[in-house]
């Protein structure tokens, strides 16, 4: 039996679990303004994703504020209030210790409009519809 956490596997079932449980306790800690910082409550602030270590010691929370402006601005406020964030998590969640926490800016919709752009461009256009048109002559 392979052991959980080797290279090259995905996170295991806890850490995914664990990481979803935070993912929802920091979005409701951002929704409810419970930090007062005057660019946190600026911003509506959107938790993506949390990638969590597989010892469950450290996380990443990966966020991006509403419209995708200011996201620099908003995690260097997210990273300024970290331990405050991680006594309220104390609080809410139940777990033997809280991770360590970072957070990140998304860059996934960045990537997703990048693709989108490049998928939407003439010449990528064109090169789609040939090789459409080989495909449904060879099916002939």
């Amino acid at each position: 039996m392979a052991k959980p956490g080797k290279p090259g596997k995905g996170p295991s079932q806890r850490q995914l679990r664990v990481g979803e449980l935070l993912r929802h306790e920091l979005a409701d800690i951002f929704s409810r303004q419970k930090i007062q910082d005057d660019v946190l409550e600026a911003h509506v602030i959107t938790v993506t994703e949390v990638s969590i270590s597989p010892d469950l010691r450290s996380a990443v929370a990966y966020i991006l504020p509403l419209g995708g402006k200011g996201s620099k601005i908003v995690v260097k406020a997210a990273r300024q209030h970290i331990p405050f964030i991680r006594s309220l998590l104390a609080k809410s969640i139940n777990l033997k210790q809280v991770p360590l926490l970072n957070f990140e800016k998304d860059s996934a919709y960045d990537n997703s409009s990048h693709i989108n752009e490049v998928l939407n461009n003439p010449h990528v256009q064109q090169d789609l519809q040939s090789d459409d048109d080989e495909g449904s002559e060879s099916e002939l």
